[in-house]
């Protein structure tokens, strides 16, 4: 007589003394000893894990509320600000705050508070965008030196000597002094071309760490293609450092764009930037502390937002911390 068949989806034993759904997609162990055999909780990715743990980061929550704020205000400045930012009247020159003008006016007359609000939208944009430009080209260049190593590996290393050797504001003063463009993409362009190489150097270490683990050796030792293993194998198990350091730098970019307009080699008016008003009220801290003191304190909340972020995510995605 023949034996009966398991059904499909059986759970056959295991020698750990706990068992295994055959015919689950992925394995589901039973915890031994546990009461009534019943399975523990499934494990979670690196990813889930971190946003498990962000959620219930109050850093997180409040740096992510400014931030959210910010990039709101970024888009739809008129929303909260119905004024015209170059619109100024020079007998208002320095006056304080008043009825319908509550941070007071500037050098020119124009409304400080208007100016304030409109400023976020070129900083938090030379910011975001300088840090995606570093973070894309940083990444693809220093994970390639990383997987391929030998001669690439080593000429990129010497050109990020290079690039580490240029002092930033120094640098910034050089090339930009040239460009007569208004817009914010001359300060982005420099940003990425003497930023790269930090996040170049962070994803280089990384990608040698991760093609080193058994994972990858066993998919190269099946024959997976180096695309196959750079994108689905390395670069997903990689990429953490490289979020946390540019997370990181997003708000010094946003500090670096206000010192360049400060000495008058970023933005340029007419563009509306913190920076750009702080050097202006420079000259009045004095007699009108009121023009230096809202758009740098604008400026020091997104910067210390940004931070706060960085960290938080820093501290979810280190399982070194856990």
């Amino acid at each position: 007589m023949s034996e009966p068949q398991e059904p499909e989806g059986a759970i056959a034993g295991t020698g750990a003394g706990g068992a295994m759904d055959l015919a689950a997609g992925e394995a589901t162990t039973l915890a031994p000893g546990a009461p009534g055999g019943g399975p523990t909780a499934p494990a979670r990715s690196l990813w889930s894990d971190a946003w498990h743990d962000l959620r219930r980061n109050p850093v997180f929550i409040l740096s992510g509320l400014i931030i959210l704020f910010l990039v709101l205000i970024s888009l739809w400045p008129s929303a909260i600000a119905s004024g015209d930012p170059l619109d100024c009247d020079l007998a208002n020159a320095q006056k304080s705050s008043s009825p319908g003008h509550p941070f007071g006016f500037d050098g020119q007359g124009c409304d400080v508070y208007t100016r304030t609000v409109y400023g976020a939208r070129a900083s938090v944009t030379v910011g975001v965008c300088a840090t995606l430009g570093v973070a894309l080209l940083g990444s693809v260049l220093g994970g390639l030196a990383g997987f391929f190593g030998g001669v690439w590996d080593a000429i990129l290393s010497r050109i990020t000597d290079i690039f580490f050797a240029i002092p930033v504001v120094l640098g910034g003063l050089v090339l930009l002094s040239v460009v007569t463009s208004s817009t914010v993409w001359p300060v982005i362009g420099f940003m990425v071309l003497l930023g790269w190489p930090q996040i170049s150097r962070i994803a280089r270490g990384s990608v040698i760490t991760a093609k080193q683990n058994d994972y990858v050796q066993a998919a190269r030792a099946l024959g997976a293609s180096n695309s196959r293993m750079l994108l689905r194998h390395i670069a997903p198990n990689a990429v953490a450092p490289v979020i946390v350091v540019a997370t990181i730098a997003l708000g010094t970019y946003i500090a670096l764009e206000a010192t360049l307009s400060y000495l008058g080699v970023g933005l340029k008016p007419p563009t509306v930037s913190w920076g750009i008003d702080i050097s202006a009220a420079s000259a009045y801290v004095r007699n009108a502390p009121h023009m230096l003191l809202w758009p740098a304190g604008a400026l020091a909340v997104t910067v210390l937002a940004f931070i706060m972020l960085g960290d938080a995510v820093r501290d979810a995605l280190d399982p070194k911390l856990r």
